[in-house]
């Protein structure tokens, strides 16, 4: 008798019908067994247990353990990542518009965002920020993701902060706006005739950044372009698609998807391309991956660029988004991408082990693939031509390179490592320019002038380590010259090996000072004029477009 009660009681609240539509399409789970069967789990916990349950919270936990047990790219959302997952990609947030960091436990800024509402007011490259509002930021060891949440908010509202600038407080009253989010980080002329564009994500203002950028180099007398999509982790595929549109004749495949309940759907070039006819190359490596991956595929499968770099990430699964009513959303994989020539872009995997998947990369390094070619082995199955020249290309994990640029280990050490880490890289830039500022607008005017003639100094260098280890940039150890530096065993207190680790890093830790400072004072164009010195697979572009019999016996010609 009470076990018919009970199936009763179950039956009441579990058994109703389970239909909504929502975003992408319609849903209706009330007939299947498998949903009664955990509507009904749900009900007899709630009605049933012990003890008080968050149903919220349970629900949450439940969907995101079952989709781990499927590919490692489903997922379940929190209405707050849901937001944070949209913001890069959309393209602006509101906010007050700077780029900062948090070096002991305070908060440095930057850069501050051209147009944006701190620069309207005045606020500076090296300001500290101390308090926003009514609230101490500054030595309290609040997180990012707390100080950020202070700093934004809708646009039109105000936010209060102060700012220690040297040793002088001034109080700020800034508007919050839109601020845009950049997803191109660089375009300038290599040399007379060869451009250069850094993509770091492809999002809704992608394809308008990179046509405007493209336009710019043209004009400058650009022939030729390398296209570079290192550590770019993807985004939209409509991006993708649109700036992939450029390089190729109108016609021609782009990507296609297909899944067991989705028909294959293709992409075509669908309009003149501004920039079919160049000589062109593309840079990737094992973090390049999805969008990035679509993009090189494509070029590499039609023969229309030279493909440098690693073998990259291997993120061929479409990811549809379900959305949930209370905000939060199903990341659900309902497809494969396939290149041009019929290529699978995705590497492959065991359901329900994310671990191993996400190590893969660092299986790579160890079993030898980032410093040779000759470790990577691809079985004839997965042997395809591209579409024009009929090379041999490889699917099953990643697009490979056409030229293989080894991964330069030479400069990374331990203490460089621990330096950029800790932020006492960042925090002796600060204050370096802190001090000089006056003095090096003086000296270097133009960007120019600065690549060409500044020079990070054995002085600063030592600075700078005994910044690291005491906090205080103020050194009585004296530079031998300014072109070398030697650290005599008694001045430093750590280990001779840091020590010799830090001298075979200085080429890279100079080079990395002097980039920021250029950052500083103009922007991420200056920037990557000087990091792109340690761009291995930039530097063997170069040379490659330079050199026509190469390019062409690369291509197949």
């Amino acid at each position: 008798m009470m076990k018919n009660i009970f199936l009763s009681v179950l039956l009441s609240i579990g058994l109703s019908s389970c239909s909504y539509g929502q975003g992408p399409g319609t849903w209706n789970i009330g007939g299947d067994p498998a949903a009664r069967k955990l509507s009904l789990t749900l009900a007899a916990l709630e009605n049933y247990y012990i003890d008080s349950i968050n149903k919220n919270k349970m629900a949450d936990e439940a969907i995101t353990f079952m989709l781990q047990k499927l590919d490692p790219h489903s997922g379940y959302l929190s209405p707050e990542e849901v937001k944070e997952m949209n913001e890069p990609l959309q393209g602006n947030f509101d906010g007050i518009g700077i780029q900062f960091n948090m070096l002991t436990d305070t908060l440095y800024v930057v850069q501050v965002i051209s147009g944006g509402p701190s620069e309207k007011v005045g606020l500076m490259a090296g300001d500290r920020i101390l308090r926003v509002n009514d609230t101490l930021i500054a030595g309290v060891g609040m997180k990012n993701t707390d100080i950020v949440s202070r700093l934004r908010g809708p646009k039109g509202t105000l936010v209060k902060v102060l700012v220690k600038r040297k040793n002088e407080l001034i109080p700020f009253t800034i508007e919050r706006g839109k601020i845009p989010i950049y997803s191109l980080d660089a375009s300038y002329m290599l040399d007379n005739e060869t451009g250069y564009i850094a993509l770091n994500r492809f999002a809704e203002t992608t394809y308008a950044e990179f046509k405007k950028a493209l336009h710019e180099l043209r004009d400058k007398g650009m022939k030729n372009l390398v296209l570079d999509l290192q550590n770019n982790g993807g985004g939209y595929l409509n991006s993708a698609i649109e700036i992939t549109n450029e390089f190729l004749k109108r016609g021609n495949l782009i990507v296609y998807t297909e899944g067991l309940h989705q028909k294959r759907e293709d992409a075509y070039a669908s309009m003149k391309g501004s920039f079919e006819d160049g000589k062109m190359i593309v840079l990737i490596n094992e973090a390049s991956a999805s969008a990035s991956e679509i993009v090189t595929g494509a070029l590499q499968d039609w023969d229309r660029a030279v493909i440098v770099g690693r073998r990259s990430f291997g993120k061929g699964l479409v990811q549809r988004p379900l959305p949930l009513p209370d905000g939060s959303m199903l990341k659900l994989t309902t497809a494969r991408y396939y290149t041009p020539a019929g290529r699978s872009i995705q590497k492959p995997y065991e359901k329900g082990n994310s671990d191993a998947y996400n190590m893969e990369v660092i299986d790579r390094y160890n079993h030898g693939e980032m410093i040779s070619a000759d470790s990577i082995h691809f079985p004839d199955s997965l042997k395809h031509k591209t579409l024009v020249n009929k090379r041999t290309v490889y699917g099953g994990g990643g697009i490979m390179p056409d030229y293989f640029v080894p991964i330069d280990t030479s400069y990374y050490t331990n203490i460089h490592r621990s330096l950029v880490n800790s932020g006492t890289v960042n925090k002796f830039v600060m204050s370096y320019i802190d001090k000089q500022r006056a003095e090096l607008k003086k000296k270097y005017p133009d960007f120019d002038t600065f690549n060409a003639n500044f020079k990070v100094s054995g002085e600063m260098m030592k600075d700078l380590l005994h910044l690291y280890e005491s906090g205080d940039t103020q050194s009585e150890a004296k530079a031998n010259s300014d072109d070398e530096f030697f650290l005599p065993a008694d001045v430093l207190v750590i280990d001779r090996k840091n020590l010799q680790d830090f001298r075979k890093s200085a080429p890279l830790i100079q080079l990395q000072i002097k980039a920021l400072i250029a950052r500083d004072f103009w922007d991420m164009n200056e920037y990557y004029q000087i990091i792109n010195r340690e761009n291995n697979a930039l530097q063997h572009a170069v040379k490659i477009i330079n050199d026509a019999k190469e390019y062409n016996k690369l291509l197949g010609k």
